[in-house]
């Protein structure tokens, strides 16, 4: 899988991870809880490692943290978020989250939602400092709050914004994907599909005749590297419960990316 430097270290990160909303919020024995382990699978054979979750996404954490405790994966790139307000709401749920999912110290904590955003990166700040989490940063999956998210993005000192971006929903392109580079921030995209609306758009359609020379067998991997053509975008979390959905969205990950021609191609292509 392709990677790309996250800004503020220079560590390699494979360009497609997982999201575990929804996916992972499911109950041990359950049928649906049978398919996460082949979703892991396909996401570290296809040289991934990025994993995101949150206390927001209900038992996701414990899924994911039980898991990888099953098996002899290689070491992911965790990443999870605080989800409360005040100080010490908030360093009990991040001390749960690390128990959750199995680990001493966290690769990615993220402010989800900016919820009493400066309290909490206050905290992670010297929690980072201290070597319980390697990178700090924040998050938001909507557009009405990208004016919040710049400010913070132009204000304080993080290593990773979380934001929505996708062939559908392109706002991100004006000012904050600009922003993010200018000031050596990571982009984690997600709602990379559209929260699989652009998906669901296009899967009745023939995939276009172009897509052959990005090496893209099927829409998912086209519009994700749509997302990943970007130069500000590090990764891109496409969410998924399912082991081939998994392994098809992995495959953008590899081959050509569009250049900036392409790119306009295939988002008129998805809104014809």
């Amino acid at each position: 899988m392709n990677t790309r430097p996250i800004p503020s270290s220079g560590e390699a990160l494979p360009v497609i991870g997982l999201g575990t909303y929804k996916g992972f919020d499911t109950a041990a024995g359950s049928a649906k809880y049978g398919q996460l382990p082949g979703v892991l699978d396909a996401l570290f054979a296809a040289g991934g490692s990025v994993i995101d979750s949150s206390p927001m996404y209900g038992r996701a954490e414990a899924a994911v943290g039980s898991l990888l405790g099953a098996a002899a994966y290689p070491k992911p790139f965790l990443a999870t978020k605080v989800w409360t307000r005040g100080r010490d709401a908030g360093v009990a749920q991040l001390q749960r989250s690390m128990e959750l999912m199995g680990t001493a110290c966290m690769d990615l904590m993220q402010v989800h939602n900016l919820v009493d955003c400066k309290v909490h990166l206050a905290t992670l700040r010297s929690w980072k400092e201290a070597g319980r989490v390697r990178y700090i940063g924040v998050t938001h999956y909507t557009s009405s709050a990208y004016a919040e998210l710049e400010a913070v993005l132009r204000s304080e000192p993080i290593d990773f914004v979380q934001l929505n971006y996708s062939v559908a929903d392109r706002g991100a392109e004006q000012r904050l994907l600009p922003l993010a580079a200018e000031r050596g921030i990571a982009v984690l995209a997600n709602l990379p599909l559209g929260s699989g609306s652009a998906l669901q758009a296009v899967l009745h359609r023939k995939l276009p005749d172009f897509a052959a020379q990005l090496a893209c067998a099927s829409w998912s991997q086209l519009l994700l590297k749509f997302v990943l053509a970007h130069p500000a975008v590090t990764c891109a979390i496409p969410g998924t419960g399912d082991p081939a959905h998994m392994a098809d969205n992995a495959l953008a990950g590899v081959g050509p990316l569009p250049d900036s021609a392409m790119r306009e191609r295939i988002a008129a292509t998805f809104s014809a």
